[in-house]
Formats: structure tokens, C-alpha cells, sequence
């Protein structure tokens, strides 16, 4: 019996071994990826207001969103930034690039999801919530306690973009009524994505992620700033 107990112990450890190297190599290779030629040509006629350094910062953003993914243990996850959202519809019409690149990275197909903010959609609300949990965790930020805020949430506000959704951090400024009319956007505060007054739950808030993707998970913990 104890010799079967020990094989059952080696199986267990040399699974969990191979699916945290696994994990390892998904998450090198995303953030070495490379982006089909002709994207950013494409994605600035969509975009004809941004720079070549601006494209290039909105890559870095959809990266980290794929990275978001595969550390939430590939669960759903919502994009919060309009702007990256676009860049992630021009990859996909790179079909074969896109296909590869999703089996490489997270073993299927990512299908895409549109851009929102908190509303009363349950599960778009958990995405959400997933999203800054780990975009957070990605930039060694307190998601409980965030004095920043992690690049993918910041974007649209940095690039001045019309139709974005701008955070802050900083809830009292984001909830100051503008009498005046001059704020040009929404503003949503991040310290909303802890509270039940959206849909009842705190879905996708303090998840329990997955260790590089994969594997058994911290239950939730997060440090940071």
C-alpha cells in the first residue's frame, strides 16, 4: 500500500511539475511575442490619431491583457480599455498569426469579447473584476488597495481616447460631481470593482488564480504597493 502511495505522490508532483513548466513557457512566450507584419499600418487607419510610439504602447497593453488571461487560469476575462480592444480586433484578422499564436499561449482558441465597464451583465462584471485583479498581480500592485493604476487601465485616459473608459484610482475624484461640464469622459473608479452594488456578488474579485496559468492556485492573494 505505501508503495502505491508513493507512485500516486510522483505521479501527482511530475503532473504538477509539467503543467507549471508548461505555464512557464506560455508566459515567456507572450511576452516575446511579435506582431504580424503590417498590424500597426492597419490599426492606425483604424486609429490615425496615434503616433508609432502610441501603437506600440497599446501592444504592451493588449499584452498584458493576454497575460491577465493566462494567469487567471484562462477564466473569463473582460478588456476594459476601448483602445486595445481595437488593436486585439485588427490581430484577429490576421486569422493564421492569431490561431498560432492562441495555441501557443494558452493551448485554445481566445474568442473575443468587447470592451465595457461595470454594469448590471454578471459575468462581464467578473471578467472585470478578474482583469484588474490580475493586471494588478502582473504590476506588483495592491488590487485591494491600488494607489496606481496597471497600463491597461490607463491607456485610454493616457491616449486621450473619445470613446474610452477612463479610471482613476483615487474614488473621490472620480465620483466629484463636474457641475461645470468641462470633464470630457466618464470617469470610473476602481474601487468599484470590490463592491456588490453592481450585480449583488463580488464575482472575479480576489479570485482564485492559477499560478502561471496553470496548477493549483494562492487563493486569491496579492501583494504590492
Amino acid at each position: 500500500m505505501n508503495e502505491w502511495l508513493v507512485v500516486i505522490v510522483l505521479i501527482v508532483a511530475s503532473v504538477m511539475f509539467w503543467r507549471h513548466e508548461r505555464a512557464l513557457r506560455r508566459e515567456a512566450y507572450i511576452r516575446a511575442m511579435t506582431w504580424p507584419d503590417g498590424l500597426f499600418d492597419g490599426f492606425r487607419k483604424r486609429r490615425p490619431e496615434l503616433t508609432p510610439e502610441d501603437c506600440e504602447l497599446v501592444g504592451q497593453g493588449l499584452c498584458q491583457f493576454f497575460l491577465v488571461y493566462l494567469k487567471s487560469g484562462r477564466q473569463f476575462v473582460s478588456m476594459p480599455s476601448q483602445i486595445v480592444d481595437d488593436l486585439w480586433h485588427e490581430f484577429i484578422l490576421y486569422t493564421k498569426h492569431y490561431q498560432l499564436f492562441c495555441s501557443k499561449a494558452f493551448g485554445r482558441f481566445l474568442h473575443h469579447t468587447p470592451a465595457s465597464v461595470l454594469g448590471s451583465e454578471r459575468q462581464s462584471n467578473a471578467g472585470l473584476r478578474r482583469c484588474w485583479w490580475f493586471a494588478c498581480c502582473e504590476e506588483g500592485i495592491d488590487p485591494r488597495a491600488a494607489t496606481r493604476l496597471p497600463l491597461l487601465f490607463t491607456l485610454d485616459a493616457t491616449l486621450d481616447i473619445p470613446d474610452g473608459f477612463h479610471y482613476e484610482a483615487d474614488c473621490e475624484s472620480a465620483r466629484r460631481t463636474d457641475a461645470g461640464g468641462t470633464k470630457a469622459h466618464a470617469v470610473y473608479c476602481v474601487g468599484d470593482f470590490s463592491s456588490t452594488s453592481f450585480d449583488g456578488t463580488t464575482d472575479g474579485f480576489a479570485d482564485q488564480g492559477f499560478a502561471g496559468g496553470d496548477g493549483a492556485g494562492d487563493g486569491g492573494s496579492c501583494g504590492g504597493d
